[in-house]
């Protein structure tokens, strides 16, 4: 996905804050959720996050895009899912990048589960 900065986005220091990274990264897992997700498991399940690991390596300004990947490199460990992503510019300089920890949460109960393998089938190798 593409990632425009707004003048909204951009902190005292004149550039992208870092909250706004961290959307950028729930908006693109979210998508990648929703695109390859069965919809039974998109009504029944949801996201939540444990943990970021943010590199930042760059910054982009007002006006300035980057476009962001995510990947899932390996399957679920109980409850949980590491994705990654990478953000790049224009030049296609790596700016941000980072790791991400996800559980799983029964939308009814409210309850972390454990990933079953028809859950995680669409996004693991």
């Amino acid at each position: 996905m593409t990632f425009t900065a707004a003048s909204e986005h951009i902190d005292a220091n004149g550039h992208v804050n870092n909250a706004v990274w961290v959307q950028w990264m729930e908006e693109l897992a979210t998508a990648h959720w929703m695109r390859d997700a069965d919809p039974a498991h998109v009504d029944s399940y949801a996201w939540v996050v444990a943990r970021h690991e943010i590199d930042y390596r760059g910054n982009i300004r007002d006006g300035e895009s980057v476009e962001g990947t995510t990947e899932i490199r390996e399957g679920p460990s109980g409850a949980r899912f590491d994705r990654y992503f990478v953000f790049t510019d224009a030049s296609g300089k790596t700016v941000v990048r980072a790791k991400t920890t996800w559980a799983m949460v029964d939308r009814r109960s409210g309850r972390v589960l454990r990933v079953p393998p028809e859950v995680s089938a669409p996004f693991v190798d």
